[in-house]
C-alpha cells in the first residue's frame, strides 16, 4: 500500500477525468490520497471529495501563492471550517511561506495565524516552505503545537532536516527526487530515519523525470517511492510500509 500525502485532486485539471486518474493510481498500488485545500473557494471542493470516498483524506488551509484571493475574511472562514468539519479533515493546510513570491509580511502574518488555529484546533499542519527552512523551523518552534505535520516538497540540507525532525515533522519527498541532478536532496534522503519522511506528488504539479513537461498524478508516487528505495538501497514493499505508517501516524489516519 502507498499513500500520496499530498495531491491537488480538487484541480479543475482533473475534472474531465478525476476517476481515471485515482483508478490509475489505484492500479498502482496508491490506496489513499491526501487532498489539502489553497483557497477559501476550494474548501467545499476539497471537502466533497472526501466525503465521496473512504480513500481521500482532506486538509483545509490557505496557501500562500493565493494570497491575493485570501480577503480580509478568509481567516475567518477558515476558523469557522476548521471548527465545522472537524471530524471530516485530518490537518490544516496546506499553508506556510514561499521566498520567491511577495510581500513577505503578509506572507508570515497568515503563516502564524494558520498555525495557532492548527494549535487550538490540535491539528497536524502540512507545510509550504520554500528558500526559508530556517525561518519556518524557527517559527514552528515558537508556535509550539500539539502535533507536527509534513513539511511538503523538502529541499533542504541534513541539519534543516534534523531540525523539522526534533520539532515533530516529517519529510515530503516527491518528483524532485528521481532526478540526478539533485544531489543535495538525494543525500539527505539516504540518511534519513526510516520514519522522517513521507511520499507525494503534488499533483498535478512537481513533474517526475522523463515526465517533464506532463500533468502529474498520484500513480507516479510509486516512482518516486521506487527512487526513494533505490537511494535509501532498500526494496519498494519496505518504502511502501513505512511511509504509509508515517502517514497514519502523523495525520492519524485509520488503519
Amino acid at each position: 500500500m502507498l499513500i500520496d500525502s499530498h495531491c491537488h485532486l480538487d484541480f479543475p485539471v482533473f475534472d474531465q477525468d478525476r476517476d481515471a486518474v485515482i483508478s490509475r493510481a489505484v492500479n498502482e498500488s496508491v490506496s489513499r490520497f491526501v487532498v489539502p485545500s489553497t483557497t477559501v473557494a476550494s474548501f467545499a471542493d476539497v471537502l466533497e471529495l472526501v466525503q465521496s470516498s473512504p480513500r481521500i483524506f482532506g486538509a483545509l488551509g490557505l496557501h500562500p501563492y493565493f494570497l491575493s484571493e485570501h480577503g480580509e475574511s478568509a481567516l475567518a472562514a477558515l476558523h469557522q471550517a476548521l471548527g465545522q468539519h472537524a471530524g471530516e479533515i485530518v490537518a490544516l493546510g496546506e499553508c506556510g511561506f514561499d521566498a520567491r513570491l511577495a510581500d513577505h509580511d503578509a506572507q508570515w502574518q497568515l503563516f502564524e495565524a494558520q498555525l495557532s488555529m492548527a494549535r487550538e484546533f490540535s491539528l497536524p499542519v502540512i507545510v509550504h516552505c520554500v528558500r526559508a527552512n530556517d525561518e519556518v523551523a524557527k517559527r514552528l518552534k515558537n508556535a509550539r503545537l500539539t502535533r507536527g505535520g509534513i513539511i511538503h516538497a523538502f529541499a533542504g540540507s541534513q541539519v534543516q532536516a534534523e531540525r523539522f525532525l526534533e520539532l515533530g515533522f516529517v519529510l515530503g519527498l516527491g518528483g524532485s527526487v528521481t532526478y540526478p541532478r539533485a544531489r543535495k536532496l538525494r543525500g539527505v534522503v539516504a540518511s534519513l530515519p526510516k520514519d522522517g519522511f513521507v511520499l507525494e506528488t503534488d499533483s498535478p504539479d512537481m513533474p517526475l523525470q522523463g515526465f517533464q513537461g506532463q500533468r502529474n498524478e498520484p500513480a507516479r508516487v510509486a516512482e518516486v517511492a521506487r527512487s526513494v528505495a533505490s537511494l535509501r538501497e532498500s526494496t519498494l514493499e519496505a518504502i511502501s510500509e513505512t511511509t504509509s505508517r508515517t502517514v497514519q501516524r502523523i495525520l492519524q489516519l485509520s488503519a
